[in-house]
């Protein structure tokens, strides 16, 4: 998931927008890698996974409205098919004593680094 973590900071602080093609094969590889490692991942792989997650369904969504026909459709398909993910990894969070604020916080501190990385390439 490191690797989908780095590839998603880097979308978030571009200043175009990737092709379709490309976001769609994003979301496969983050399909894949969540299928086989979304049971067993750590504290911090959670953390990872549940950012980049929630970016490509709002991302997912926001194009999904900007777009029309079958993009738009395979676009609020990827958006609900991550939002069962999305979902589980909450819980899991919830579980472990981090409450819907904390998840927030975190995220700002994600989306901070990934300013910060951009600054310095």
């Amino acid at each position: 998931m490191q690797a989908q973590y780095e590839r998603i900071q880097q979308y978030l602080n571009m200043d175009e927008e990737i092709s379709f093609k490309e976001f769609q094969d994003f979301y496969k590889e983050v399909i894949n890698e969540l299928s086989k490692a979304h049971q067993g991942m750590d504290e911090a792989t959670l953390w990872k996974a549940l950012f980049v997650v929630e970016n490509i369904i709002s991302n997912a969504d926001g194009r999904a409205k900007e777009t029309k026909g079958a993009e738009a459709k395979k676009y609020s398909k990827m958006s609900q098919r991550l939002q069962l993910y999305a979902k589980n990894f909450g819980v899991r969070l919830g579980e472990a004593g981090y409450t819907e604020e904390d998840i927030n916080e975190r995220f700002q501190q994600m989306f901070a680094e990934g300013e910060e990385a951009a600054k310095l390439s």
